[in-house]
């Protein structure tokens, strides 16, 4: 099964940007973004569609945060701008086999990094 390292976490101010890595060992289909912050559940971020490039992004995350993932090398970012103080949490890369029908599930995903923090401060 194929090793996710995320990298590029750290602590911004609010308004701050970030950029997230997650480099993948072996070839995969789907990748995607999840987070998970105290006292929290884990809630899927956003998620890159290899076969049709359409990306699927959290509601409150829309038109500040951009998804993408270098097919050559595999790596998926996750550019993060206008950061805000509920954006804090820990970003854990996942990624699937599955050649189709992938959503920002939990349970579509059987491979899992072991996350890069996020800390936004107001």
């Amino acid at each position: 099964s194929p090793d996710l390292v995320e990298s590029g976490g750290g602590s911004v101010e609010a308004g701050g940007s970030l950029r997230l890595s997650c480099a993948a060992s072996q070839p995969v289909n789907y990748m995607a973004w999840f987070r998970e912050a105290p006292g929290k559940g884990r809630e899927g971020v956003a998620l890159f569609d290899n076969g049709r490039g359409l990306p699927t992004l959290l509601d409150s995350v829309k038109g500040r945060f951009t998804i993408s993932k270098d097919n050559a090398k595999n790596i998926l970012y996750l550019q993060m701008n206008s950061l805000k103080p509920e954006d804090t949490g820990m970003y854990i890369c996942a990624a699937t086999r599955r050649a189709s029908g992938v959503r920002l599930w939990m349970s579509d995903f059987g491979f899992w990094g072991r996350g890069t923090q996020v800390t936004v401060s107001s």
